[in-house]
């Protein structure tokens, strides 16, 4: 459970620190007072998605830090999985700084990711927003809450994975069909590509090394000067050259070598450069007697440069590209040529690949079907007691067209008072229906995640009075196997909290801070007759809220 908050630099909170019990907890105070961005810090040491907009006015960062405690099985196993040890004391922290430039994510100190937070913290917190309610208007939602009832994970991984295969080879399929029109005139254009390039015989380096032989012919004249030079220079005839003055020295280093021992280094270096001057010489003299090129050779080669720099146009800019070019225009010809082949040996796997899909889609609605009986039940009992005693509540099922999730189309249909017919929950359930009902959804499915703290956001927009009562007592009965911790502005659930907490929005100097505050028994009274009468507070409000608190007290 979520055992210790603390927020800085969040908006217009400073600085916050809130110590969260187990069992149910309560988060009120006035319109804009903070408590949604208390949320907000929540979903963002979660790893969700954030602002920086966040940051308190001129501050360069935020940060919010998180500590839990007896964390579940599911939560454990998630950390085993990331390689991050557990702290000594079993307590779990999750850290975000979040700055202009940065974003700091850490978990029991080790740096991770935004999403490797989110992955973490999406088993340990499920939080309810009013989102959630609007998404039970929408009918393409109900076949995931069916699926979490009938539990069917395994087999609905199966049906994606079979589905994913159907469909990428039907695409294949599709891609291969094509009218015979069509595959003439790309059959013409691959076959003179294929003809353009196999004639042009291009080699990978060859535009290179063309035009270091143009700028050799280019500069013919002048090359041959300068070998020639290069050559005398090193080992002419007539005057004494390089190779002389070398050979000269080093026999001179040699005889002194005989008397002085330390110059045999020196003697074996110059005897060295000596012979490697004679190597060059000769090496000149044998390679470049005269540049060999015919008057024709130039115009070839500009011709076939031209020629390399047309197909390079059309086909890659390198030659090693316009191969590629190459092969792929063959594979593609070959796949034409043989098309009707494949496309008949490509729907007789796909006609089997079909058949398990199928398969697969009845076990998925035998197995929903099934589970959408007990949910029913479990989703009306849970509505009756949220005061709607007249309430029935149903799962239509209508045939799909075959997807990733089957061939099952659900809707949800209820009927909230008596002698009314059944109709899809979008189209009859009112704001605080459509609350309650989430609420029993999740009561039914709170078993089902594993997850130890759920968080409420406004659960009681649209509920008064007696069924406000009956929303409070829900939630507190939620919260004897996990933590709750609920956002209301209604005095009749705050009463039920175990733990309730103010959030007040005062201003200092020239700045507005929230600030948040547990509360003892007197300020319970208080702040449920303020919520109660939302002006100056009487005795007789401050009465009426003790009895709504002894009455939570007593119904629990």
């Amino acid at each position: 459970m979520l055992s210790y908050l603390k927020i800085e630099n969040i908006a217009i909170i400073e600085k916050a620190e809130i110590e969260f019990s187990g069992g149910f907890n309560v988060l009120s105070g006035e319109t804009g007072a903070g408590k949604s961005i208390i949320l907000d810090s929540i979903s963002a040491v979660l790893g969700f998605r954030t602002s920086r907009e966040l940051i308190r006015s001129g501050e360069k960062e935020a940060s919010v830090t998180a500590v839990f405690t007896a964390i579940s099985n599911r939560a454990k196993q998630k950390l085993l999985s990331l390689e991050i040890e557990q702290g000594e004391d079993g307590t779990l922290i999750l850290s975000r700084v979040i700055g202009q430039d940065k974003n700091i994510c850490k978990i029991n100190a080790t740096a991770v990711t935004v999403s490797v937070l989110r992955e973490l913290g999406s088993c340990l917190i499920n939080i309810h927003g009013q989102q959630d309610s609007r998404d039970l208007l929408d009918d393409s939602k109900h076949l995931f809450y069916l699926d979490r009832v009938a539990d069917d994970a395994a087999i609905l991984s199966e049906m994606e994975k079979l589905y994913l295969s159907y469909t990428e080879v039907e695409k294949e399929i599709e891609s291969l069909t094509i009218s015979d029109e069509k595959k003439a005139r790309l059959t013409d254009m691959l076959e003179y590509e294929i003809n353009e390039l196999t004639l042009a015989g291009i080699s990978v380096g060859e535009r290179e090394q063309l035009r270091k032989r143009r700028a050799c012919i280019q500069n013919a004249e002048k090359l041959e000067q300068l070998i020639n030079e290069a050559k005398s220079a090193l080992c002419g005839d007539g005057e004494l050259r390089a190779y002389e003055f070398l050979s000269q020295a080093a026999g001179s280093l040699a005889k002194a070598a005989e008397v002085d021992g330390e110059l045999e280094a020196i003697a074996n270096d110059v005897t060295e450069a000596m012979y490697a001057v004679q190597s060059a010489a000769e090496e000149l003299r044998d390679s470049f007697t005269g540049l060999d090129f015919n008057t024709n050779e130039m115009a070839d080669i500009e011709e076939r440069l031209d020629l390399l720099y047309r197909l390079g146009r059309k086909y890659g800019n390198s030659e090693q590209e316009m191969i590629t070019y190459l092969e792929r225009a063959r594979e593609k010809l070959d796949s034409l040529n043989f098309s009707e082949e494949k496309i008949k040996r490509l729907r007789e796997i796909n006609a089997e690949t079909l058949e398990l899909c199928m398969q697969t889609a009845l076990k998925l609605s035998e197995k929903r079907k099934k589970a959408s009986a007990q949910f029913e039940l479990q989703v009306s009992k849970e509505l009756e007691f949220l005061d709607m005693p007249y309430v029935k509540f149903k799962t239509l099922f209508q045939t799909a067209p075959l997807s990733a999730s089957g061939t099952d189309a659900v809707c949800f249909l209820i009927s909230a008072n008596v002698g009314e017919d059944l109709k899809p929950v979008a189209k009859i359930a009112s704001g605080g229906e459509l609350s309650r009902i989430m609420l029993s959804f999740k009561s039914v499915l709170s078993d089902k995640d594993g997850i130890d703290t759920l968080i409420f956001d406004e659960i009681d927009s649209g509920v008064s009075g007696k069924a406000a009562l009956k929303v409070g007592q829900k939630l507190k009965a939620a919260s004897k196997n996990r933590q709750v911790i609920c956002v209301t502005h209604l005095s009749q659930i705050a009463a039920f909290a175990d733990t309730h907490f103010l959030t007040e929005k005062k201003t200092e100097g020239n700045r507005t801070q929230t600030f948040v505050s547990p509360l003892d028994f007197e300020g319970r009274k208080r702040e449920l007759a303020r919520i109660t009468g939302g002006g100056e507070i009487t005795d007789n409000q401050l009465k009426n809220a003790e009895e709504l608190l002894e009455y939570g007290r007593n119904n629990s």
